[in-house]
């Protein structure tokens, strides 16, 4: 059944390969969260903390698993993973008009760029020497294609971004408005008291179906490549130094900031506002809390915290004053402990 009428639940349980309790004939016509969906609306419970909810949900169905589907007397979608099969269906009632392919006149192509007839290019975007937009691209109003760059199959560009030079993405890629691929990095040499700018000789590599958030910068390498993996999520604000490589499927959050050369595993969870030092190694599957700051390498995957957690104010600065008093505790300690009393 179309969009624009809705979808039968029976058709939303095929299509998604799950298990249907309840009328098959229950017409869908938009998704909303479990506390606001209504009539004709199709809600999740992920989380089991909500399920006291169920009993004041009006929702015309809802996505949740085989274990919570008992608390609930309505119409249900049981799946094993409740938050991806409602994105999946959220995605059916997404729409995003596109553009006729084409150049728009405004936008300006230098002679030496190729742009594929299905691509569109939007107006007063720039593409610059030697570029190419393959098939199926769509580059947004004001973006910014520069010298060298490639821009994948598929892949869109929603608007004022800037590709600065020798960048490279692959298929579906999606990078959200004003973010910087390709600026230099932040290499700098002290010489007799002046800072000598190290020439920024590399790229940026992206591989396919990665997301980059809106204002988010990835500086190009020093020599070799800034490298992200396939399926990498970057939220917005977050800065990637020059020759950091990211492995695939790993998700990193806003304002996260990864300092030069650090290489970044598989499957790993970097939390808002983390901080990575440069040229350390963490290896695959490590989730990071929001706020921590790494300094060495990580070898073993798992869960990884640092600072302080909220505090009222008073007790605060008194915890903060006596970490100050740590060094020489700890060596009262050892010498209260020491047999020789040395």
């Amino acid at each position: 059944m179309s969009q624009r009428s809705g979808y039968r639940l029976a058709d939303l349980a095929q299509q998604f390969d799950l298990e249907l309790r309840g009328d098959p004939e229950t017409l869908i016509k938009g998704v909303a969260t479990l506390a606001a969906a209504g009539p004709g609306q199709l809600g999740f419970l992920a989380n089991r903390l909500y399920r006291r909810r169920l009993s004041e949900c009006s929702a015309a169905a809802l996505v949740l698993s085989a274990a919570d589907a008992d608390d609930w007397s309505g119409n249900a979608l049981l799946a094993a993973d409740p938050y991806v099969a409602f994105a999946r269906i959220a995605a059916l009632f997404e729409t995003i008009p596109e553009p006729a392919a084409g150049v728009h006149p405004s936008a300006v192509v230098d002679p030496s760029a190729w742009v594929a007839e299905s691509a569109r290019i939007g107006p007063h975007c720039s593409i610059g020497p030697r570029s190419r937009i393959e098939s199926g691209a769509a580059l947004g109003a004001g973006c910014v294609v520069g010298d060298e760059c490639i821009v994948g199959a598929d892949c869109h560009l929603i608007a004022r971004v800037t590709l600065v030079t020798r960048v490279r993405l692959g298929a579906r890629v999606r990078v959200h408005p004003g973010a910087v691929l390709g600026a230099d990095g932040f290499g700098l040499a002290m010489d007799r008291g002046h800072w000598i700018k190290v020439p920024q000789l590399g790229g940026v590599v992206i591989g396919d179906d990665c997301e980059i958030g809106a204002n988010t910068c990835i500086d190009r390498g020093a020599i070799e490549d800034t490298v992200l993996g396939v399926d990498v999520r970057l939220d917005n604000l977050v800065q990637i130094g020059h020759n950091v490589v990211i492995g695939d499927h790993t998700a990193v959050a806003g304002c996260a900031a990864i300092a030069g050369s650090a290489n970044i595993g598989r499957y790993c969870l970097i939390g808002g506002g983390v901080g990575i030092v440069g040229h350390l190694t963490i290896c695959d599957r490590v989730t990071l809390t929001a706020r921590s700051l790494v300094t060495s390498s990580i070898k073993a995957p798992g869960q990884y915290s640092s600072g302080v957690p909220l505090q009222e104010s008073r007790q605060w600065r008194r915890n903060a004053a006596r970490f100050r008093q740590l060094d020489q505790l700890a060596r009262r300690v050892l010498k209260d402990h020491d047999p020789n009393n040395n």
